[in-house]
């Protein structure tokens, strides 16, 4: 007998997995079954197929005819601070450049000061507050990074966090070391020695089971990409996978060096070079874009989206949710920035958010599609079709969303309200 099943599906998205994430063209495609349903037996998928077929389950749902997708992946995150920067609003709105925020002790700086002096228990309140917010809408794993402590103490707790709220919610997390994400006041020209401060903390990290990844920032006034390297590479060494921090802002080559060590990721990307766009194209390397961040800084330049995917790169979307550059846990609205400033179809779209960010954040087929045998993460959307969800933009359109064949969120219901146009 199946726990579950959820029938009278309107389309069931299906997005291919094959161990590898999607690369180019094959973006483009997303397998959508009509009129469909599916089973879970002990928090796996049991079957997929046809609603009209005679399934047993001890729980029945009825979609409604809605749209049923695998729970999104946010493959970029910065999920545990403490404080805010709204007072930085107004420098932004007064053209005040990013990195000159920064360089007068706010951005990055800001929320470092901040978090130092919170504790474990209103770290863990205020990241469990914005992890619930991204689950309701619709998101089912992540990747949380640290890097608002740029010391031992603050950048390990960041990382336990993480940790417990895995362990507490059962939602799949990946883990992060950013500690080389900016220098610290009191290191300014002593870089070298920060930096061996943090390579130092990476046996430490692996040896605890704190962190999966690696990443630092490389851009103009932070990281060269000469210290990124060194860096990155002794995170190899200590058993940790690498992301990066790349061409945010300036071309600095760190595009280039993610590909060159076998990175994960790349992650910004708006000044990649034509040499870097080729070098992700031929690699396995994940492109994730924030497009959240430029709408947020008000720039003007997008990451090339679809430069990356028409010369055969994997690209996958995040929020990038932080306290300074982009603040929202929506991804939902990260799809529609994708589509009106990436120019990113919708089926490139849900495939970015979902078995693409799986590779992303390191899930592999883990996460990120729906397949006999797998986890039964999924969310209910109330769409009528899913090319509607990137072009309704600014609202939450999840229904209910399911970890492990388990529902963990649902919103309000306004019975016989239900948005059914024709597909």
């Amino acid at each position: 007998m199946n726990d579950l099943l959820i029938y009278n599906i309107g389309q069931l998205l299906l997005p291919l997995s094959a161990g590898v994430p999607l690369k180019g063209n094959e973006m483009s495609r997303l397998p959508v079954l009509e009129h469909a349903a599916f089973a879970v037996k002990d928090g796996n998928v049991s079957w997929i197929g046809p609603s009209n077929e005679g399934i047993h389950a001890a729980e029945k749902v009825d979609a409604g005819g809605k749209v049923v997708s695998p729970g999104l992946i946010d493959p970029h995150t910065h999920l545990v601070f403490a404080g805010s920067r709204e007072d930085e609003l107004a420098l932004k709105q007064a053209g005040t450049a990013y990195l000159d925020i920064l360089k007068s002790g706010g951005g990055i700086l800001s929320t470092v000061s901040s978090t130092r002096k919170a504790s474990e228990e209103e770290l863990f309140k205020k990241a469990e507050f914005h992890l619930m917010r991204m689950l309701s809408h619709g998101v089912t794993a992540l990747e949380a990074k640290s890097g608002y402590g740029l010391d031992r103490e603050t950048e390990l707790r960041q990382l336990r966090i993480a940790r417990k709220l895995q362990e507490t919610h059962h939602i799949r997390i990946a883990s992060t070391f950013l500690g080389p994400h900016a220098v610290p006041a009191d290191r300014k020209g002593k870089e070298e020695e920060f930096l061996k401060e943090m390579t130092d903390l990476l046996t430490e990290i692996k040896e605890e089971g704190l962190a999966d990844f690696a990443d630092i920032f490389c851009e103009t006034g932070v990281f060269t990409a000469e210290q990124c390297s060194k860096f990155l590479l002794a995170a190899k060494s200590a058993g940790l996978k690498l992301k990066i921090h790349a061409d945010e802002i300036h071309s600095t080559g760190g595009t280039e060096l993610a590909v060159s060590l076998g990175a994960q990721t790349a992650d910004h990307l708006v000044a990649v070079s034509e040499e870097g766009i080729s070098m992700l194209a031929a690699s396995e390397t994940v492109a994730v874009l924030l497009p959240g961040t430029t709408f947020y800084l008000g720039k003007e330049r997008y990451a090339p989206a679809r430069r990356l995917i028409e010369e055969g790169a994997a690209v996958a979307l995040a929020t990038d949710f932080n306290p300074g550059s982009c603040v929202t846990e929506n991804l939902q609205l990260i799809m529609s920035l994708a589509a009106l400033k990436l120019r990113m179809s919708a089926e490139e779209i849900w495939n970015a958010v979902t078995v693409n960010a799986a590779h992303a954040a390191g899930f592999g087929e883990e996460a990120g599609t729906l397949k006999v045998g797998g986890r039964a993460d999924f969310t209910i959307w109330n769409i009528p079709n899913y090319r509607y969800l990137p072009y309704h933009f600014g609202v939450n359109h999840t229904d209910s969303v399911y970890i492990a064949g388990e529902k963990r969120w649902e919103g309000e219901r306004h019975a016989g309200l239900f948005l059914s146009e024709t597909r």
